[in-house]
């Protein structure tokens, strides 16, 4: 569109083509209307969820393997879908703690690790015993929904980021045949959906609501987690929230479209759909998908740009994600999920495996320093930096690691390096 609208102009005035750096400043202030000012903290939480996100999926794809060990040639060719460039085995290489690497018969093979396989029983484990949970929160975005029904594969693209189970469908849900049923009015695979049978009144409470009775307020509102200096914001968000709060459980087809009741109801729909999350952020895209069924306007990344107090809008990787600020504090989740709790353990296991990885190429690029006879000037001071390391490498077995900057410069550095050894 923004082309188009270039050339259009380049027409109507017979004016020369835009020069590349005309064009770069049309995109780059068309492209800045989509985006906040950017939060160190929640765009650092955003870069550790998607690592997990990736190993995750590599995770997954060897457990469906027969006899859970896949080729790495087999590895390479998902990684597309996994919206990754350069070598598998550079990657994998990477965690060493995670996956075990191995050659045979001039083929690599991949494995999960001992210590990944624990993960994967424990993290087991807590999806039986959250089996309440899960029904709980599947019925909540059912009768988030306009007529209490979400097509299974919409649905589908959600269930990881909801904390549901990959068998769902065909192990919990028959389950349950007073809450839950299947319709399929067409046929077509695609067009199944899963409908709400019986309204819980205890369920029709939103996460705001919870909120204020904690706080032993008769009046649910919204809060902002925006600094004091940012006074025009705050004006806006006071402004805001001076209007009586819109529960997202109460039907809106009697709202006006484009009143202030159903924008104070869409933020309120939003804000529940976000806590409602294991990590409080979702995809934009994905949840524009359900538009129809929400109720939600066609602009909604207009709509919550118009909220940065509530929400944060990032555009990191290309893939714009909302995140409920009141969810975390600096980089940190604050009420963490026992599904995150396993999943942070496996990011731990990730950083480990990353610093052996470091270190390990480290003591090959000296050992190679060694045999061409470099000898380096600054020796004593080496000594003196090894130490700050060793202290640096102690702090970076934990996750915390990551928030020094120098560190996380150099964690960067070799995780996108596909040239590495």
């Amino acid at each position: 569109m923004f082309v188009n609208n270039l050339n259009r102009c380049s027409h109507n005035y017979n004016s020369p083509p835009p020069s590349s750096s005309s064009i770069f400043y049309y995109l780059h202030r068309n492209f800045s209307l989509w985006s906040m000012k950017k939060d160190p903290d929640l765009e650092s939480a955003l870069s550790r969820n998607r690592r997990w996100i990736v190993n995750n999926q590599i995770k997954n794809i060897i457990l469906r393997y027969p006899n859970q060990d896949a080729p790495v040639k087999f590895l390479q060719k998902k990684f597309k879908t996994l919206d990754l460039q350069g070598k598998a085995l550079n990657w994998l290489k990477k965690y060493p703690c995670c996956f075990d690497v191995y050659l045979q018969n001039d083929e690599y093979h991949c494995k999960l690790s001992k210590r990944m396989l624990f993960l994967v029983e424990e993290e087991e484990s807590v999806k039986e015993t959250q089996e309440p949970v899960f029904v709980e929160r599947l019925s909540k975005l059912l009768m988030l929904s306009v007529n209490h029904r979400l097509n299974v594969v919409k649905l589908n693209e959600l269930k990881r980021n909801l904390g549901f189970p990959d068998d769902y469908l065909i192990r919990i849900l028959p389950k349950y045949p007073d809450t839950f049923r299947f319709v399929n009015h067409s046929g077509r695979r695609s067009s199944m959906e899963i409908e709400l049978l019986s309204w819980n009144p205890d369920l029709a409470i939103s996460a705001v609501e919870v909120s204020a009775r904690k706080q032993g307020s008769s009046k649910p509102c919204f809060s902002c987690s925006l600094p004091s200096t940012w006074v025009k914001s705050w004006e806006r968000f006071n402004e805001f929230n001076a209007t009586p709060y819109i529960s997202p459980y109460v039907d809106s087809r009697g709202l006006l479209e484009g009143s202030k009741e159903m924008e104070k109801r869409i933020v309120g729909l939003v804000h529940e759909l976000l806590s409602l999350t294991l990590w409080k952020k979702m995809s934009i895209v994905k949840m524009g998908h359900f538009k129809r069924e929400f109720n939600l306007p066609e602009k909604l990344n207009i709509l919550l740009l118009k909220h940065p107090g509530i929400f944060y809008v990032s555009n990191k990787y290309q893939i714009y994600t909302v995140l409920l600020r009141e969810g975390y504090n600096g980089s940190e989740l604050i009420d963490k999920d026992p599904l995150v709790v396993v999943k942070d353990k496996f990011g731990e296991l990730m950083q480990e495996g990353l610093h052996e990885y470091n270190r390990r190429r480290y003591e090959v690029n000296l050992e190679k320093q060694r045999k061409k006879g470099i000898v380096s000037v600054r020796k004593e001071k080496r000594k003196e930096g090894s130490t700050e390391m060793t202290e640096q490498d102690d702090s970076g077995d934990k996750l915390g690691g990551l928030f020094d900057p120098e560190e996380r410069k150099r964690f960067y550095k070799v995780l996108f390096d596909d040239d590495a050894p």
